[in-house]
């Protein structure tokens, strides 16, 4: 089939269905939605919190002999809800440490892994840190707070940028989509996030408008001739290249530093999830907005 009619046949079928795509990414925001809400209603939070954002100790024990899977089956008969992670070294992945997380205070935390291991934990095998549950949790607010001051910020941005409801909306929505998707796959993980994942969701912030605005201003200010799908077709090309070039980036990332540090693999892991959800976002949720609105200004202008 020739090049020319396979786009009209596609952008015949993208005219007739359209509206119907946005009624799939509606039911995937509204799944979201529900699912925070039951999983805050169960746990009284929208995230399950490490120690740094909710208080207690982090062990670190240099060993490459300790097994990170034993560990995890037998610590939290003494020290209850525990996260263990291995720290390797980058090239030859062989293991130099294990991290272990705990809601005790750092005696008590010594105390018992030096009774299960059966010997001393002292400066030079091993190093504690304390984190206070009230210091944890003003952090993590201040953190929330952060989040929400640069989402308003960038909604803002956006509607001096494009002066108009809709299509700003639209950007915001797609944003919002993406921070909330990720957040209930997240959830639905168990990943526990610290401080860095919270971060990796202010970066996905920056991550998820790019793409739309660039699909907006193509649509709504290009002043080149040419339908609204032909506009979408051509911002998708350079949007889901620049999606595509990110997502190289940050699975190389993940893949290369996820043994190394615990830290740099949620950051990524967050990243990855929520730029997959910003190609459905930009090209469905936003791209479906953006063809309703300005199909209907052009035929008010005709």
């Amino acid at each position: 089939m020739e090049k020319g009619k396979l786009k009209e046949k596609i952008s015949a079928f993208y005219n007739k269905r359209y509206k119907f795509l946005f009624l799939a990414s509606a039911l995937l925001i509204i799944l979201a939605l529900i699912y925070i809400f039951v999983f805050h209603a169960k746990t009284g939070d929208f995230i399950y919190r490490d120690i740094s954002l909710a208080g207690g100790t982090s062990v670190t024990i240099y060993s490459s002999n300790l097994s990170v899977s034993q560990l995890q089956r037998d610590l939290p008969t003494y020290l209850g809800d525990i996260d263990v992670n291995s720290i390797k070294d980058i090239v030859t992945q062989q293991q130099k440490a294990v991290i272990i997380q705990t809601h005790e205070n750092a005696d008590q935390a010594k105390t018992t892994l030096e009774r299960y291991l059966g010997y001393n934990l002292t400066e030079q095998n091993s190093s504690f840190e304390f984190t206070n549950p009230s210091i944890g949790t003003s952090f993590y607010q201040q953190l929330l707070i952060a989040i929400l001051i640069a989402f308003v910020f960038m909604s803002i941005v956006v509607f001096i940028l494009f002066r108009t409801f809709i299509p700003s909306l639209a950007v915001v929505l797609s944003a919002f989509a993406d921070i909330l998707m990720t957040l209930a796959v997240v959830d639905l993980s168990g990943m526990k996030l610290s401080s860095a994942g919270i971060i990796a969701f202010l970066m996905l912030i920056g991550y998820s408008v790019d793409t739309d605005i660039l699909l907006t201003n193509r649509v709504l200010k290009s002043t080149g001739s040419g339908s609204v799908n032909s506009k979408i077709f051509g911002a998708f090309k350079t949007g889901i290249t620049m999606t595509i070039a990110a997502l190289v980036a940050v699975l190389s990332a993940l893949l290369i530093l996820s043994s190394f540090s615990n830290t740099m693999s949620q950051i990524f892991t967050i990243l990855a999830i929520g730029l997959c959800f910003d190609v459905f976002n930009t090209w469905v949720t936003n791209a479906v907005i953006i063809k309703w609105y300005a199909s209907k200004k052009y035929e008010n202008k005709s």
